[in-house]
């Protein structure tokens, strides 16, 4: 018996919050150093809180948008986004749900 009740593996949603880290001076820049970890943290305690089971969020490694800023991935649908304090209560609402919250899409034309 699974310890968390699951019948099947996988999950609904997953969400994968770039964790990667490079060296001091990197021409790219990375995530970790503009606090994806933490905002990590807090969008799975946020998912949590809101008592969202089916879903996943953890950090990965490099997503390769460092320099748009801390970057999240959701899947299935691979929907591409820019985690910010901001962003958290939408990116819940759409794990539970809710729709997609365009105005955090990312957009590396910008």
């Amino acid at each position: 018996m699974d310890p968390k009740g699951r019948t099947a593996p996988g999950y609904r949603m997953h969400a994968f919050v770039c964790g990667h880290s490079r060296p001091e001076g990197a021409s790219r820049g990375c995530c970790s150093d503009k606090g994806s970890l933490e905002l990590m943290k807090q969008f799975k305690l946020a998912a949590k809180e809101k008592g969202i089971k089916d879903v996943r969020v953890q950090k990965s490694g490099c997503l390769d948008f460092c320099e748009s800023g801390p970057t999240c991935v959701i899947y299935p649908n691979g929907d591409w986004f820019k985690i910010t304090k901001q962003s958290i209560p939408d990116l819940v609402e759409f794990l539970n749900g809710g729709i997609i919250p365009t105005d955090y899409l990312l957009d590396i034309k910008a």
